[in-house]
């Protein structure tokens, strides 16, 4: 006798519905110099409490003309239970207060040391202040601004010389720009390490076909910066920049590079 074949039952299996995003800040406070930047970029105006007092620093901001007008405060415990943020954006070198953690969302944020870190930066920032599609768009603007920039011939060599004598070395996001436009980095050809140290006597000998400078040291204020002014590096020449574009991974470092490019066309 031949066993009937009943139908399997049929088991529903409901969909599981996707999670719903977080709500998009209402009050963000910012602990982070290179966080303000991107937050003036990314967020409404209505969502932010407050920045850095850095924001409108000209010397260390390059957004400090736009952050002229907006809530800045310092990020000590009084300050946050005043301004009860539900977004926190600090960086690893900043511990927020015990008797305030919690009711908020944190955001740290390192430093980026390279082009797609800040990208990365722009979309963690985008996404953390509910608007991504911002971090996409100017994710686009400024790939195709870079891609556009010349690039150096014979890949000359630059140092990037500070006052006292300081130089940038490699693994760094002043690195990054001088390899995006085709400079090689004296500290890298010295196998100096990322910060070090070299003397006028020095410089001289290594003799780099560059020297890029902070525009601040146009002036002298210091013995510090009246290195840079000596006469044994005035056959040297120079590549200016403003601190304010370098010190922070965030969009002005297509500022940095756009400038680098056109004075070497010049």
């Amino acid at each position: 006798m031949k066993r009937s074949l009943l139908p399997l039952p049929m088991v529903m299996l409901a969909a599981s519905a996707p999670a719903a995003p977080a709500p998009a800040p209402k009050r963000i406070v910012s602990l982070n110099l290179c966080a303000d930047q991107l937050l003036l970029a990314l967020a409404d105006r209505s969502q932010i409490a407050a920045l850095t007092p850095l924001a409108r620093d000209v010397a260390m901001s390059a957004e400090a003309t736009r952050a002229k007008n907006w809530p800045v405060a310092k990020g000590n415990a009084e300050t946050l239970l005043t301004l009860k943020p539900d977004l926190v954006i600090s960086s690893p070198y900043y511990q927020i207060p015990p008797q305030v953690t919690g009711g908020f969302r944190q955001l740290s944020l390192p430093d980026a040391t390279n082009y797609a870190q800040i990208v990365t930066q722009v979309r963690q920032v985008a996404a953390a202040v509910g608007h991504p599609k911002r971090g996409e768009a100017l994710v686009r603007r400024m790939n195709a601004a870079l891609a556009a920039l010349p690039r150096a011939r014979r890949h000359p060599v630059a140092a990037y010389y500070q006052r006292r004598g300081y130089m940038t070395g490699t693994g760094t996001l002043v690195d990054d720009l001088m390899q995006r436009v085709g400079l090689r980095n004296l500290a890298g050809v010295l196998g100096k390490p990322v910060l070090s140290r070299l003397s006028l006597e020095e410089m001289v000998v290594a003799k780099p076909d560059y020297l890029i400078v902070e525009t601040a040291t146009d002036t002298v204020p210091d013995k510090g910066t009246e290195m840079l002014h000596h006469p044994a590096l005035k056959s040297m020449a120079r590549l200016r920049l403003p601190e304010a574009w370098t010190v922070c991974g965030s969009p002005a470092y297509v500022l940095a590079a756009q400038s680098l490019a056109a004075q070497l066309r010049q």
